[in-house]
């Protein structure tokens, strides 16, 4: 299963009353673990950087001034996106409020809501009445967040990722414990069926006297064409 974990910084609130997307930076999940593969652009708003956007992103007029508008990114974010992959995000609402608006605007189409994974509603359901930032998960779950000095997509995202796996139990969903050369539920490498190693020792019988006197009594009642009998005899052969 692909997801996709990213983040979004604007100048602003509201891309209806003229706020842009600056910045995008996303993580590829596959089953959960990071592929390595990342997503990062500045994107030029066409508008001037407000002062106090400035502040959370340090992201300026001139910085930006030079780097691509969104038109021009588009084909290349649908593209790392895909078609079906989950969308993991803190609060969700507001980054599919502003990509969609930006997606529509470049002539693409939106992307629907049934892709988001808010992982800030995870965090309230887990932990109801309690912080849930971003910067309170990463303390909760002891993510190293000390380069987080401004608002960054990608570091973000990468945040994002690592408070997200945490947020679903671990690395490792269930408990599918892993053996060397062997993926888990037993598959080695392109998913090939790996044969279970056989015991040093049987178990030791769990069946007592009785309960094997009991089941011969039984099945001495069910005559010589038993089935049970023909199974026994050829284990006993």
């Amino acid at each position: 299963m692909r997801e996709i974990v990213l983040d979004t910084e604007t100048t602003g609130f509201d891309p209806e009353t003229g706020d842009r997307i600056v910045e995008i930076g996303a993580v590829e999940l596959w089953n959960h673990l990071p592929t390595g593969r990342t997503y990062h652009v500045y994107i030029n708003p066409e508008r001037p950087m407000p002062q106090a956007a400035f502040e959370v992103h340090g992201l300026g007029d001139e910085f930006l001034k030079d780097k691509p508008v969104f038109a021009e990114i588009a084909a290349g974010f649908v593209e790392f996106a895909g078609d079906d992959a989950k969308l993991v995000i803190h609060n969700a609402a507001f980054d599919m409020k502003f990509l969609n608006w930006e997606l529509q605007r470049a002539g693409f189409p939106a992307m629907p809501w049934s892709r988001a994974v808010d992982t800030l509603e995870i965090a309230r359901m887990q932990f109801p009445g309690a912080q849930n930032s971003l910067d309170a998960l990463c303390r909760r779950f002891r993510v190293d967040n000390s380069n987080r000095t401004l608002h960054g997509a990608l570091l973000d995202s990468e945040l994002l990722a690592e408070v997200y796996l945490a947020l679903r139990g671990g690395r490792q969903p269930g408990l599918v414990l892993e053996t060397a050369g062997m993926g888990a539920g037993g598959t080695g490498p392109g998913g090939t069926a790996l044969p279970r190693p056989p015991r040093p020792r049987p178990l030791p019988p769990r069946l007592t006297e009785a309960e094997a006197a009991a089941h011969a009594a039984f099945v001495a009642k069910l005559g010589d064409k038993a089935v049970w009998l023909r199974y026994s005899a050829a284990e006993n052969a």
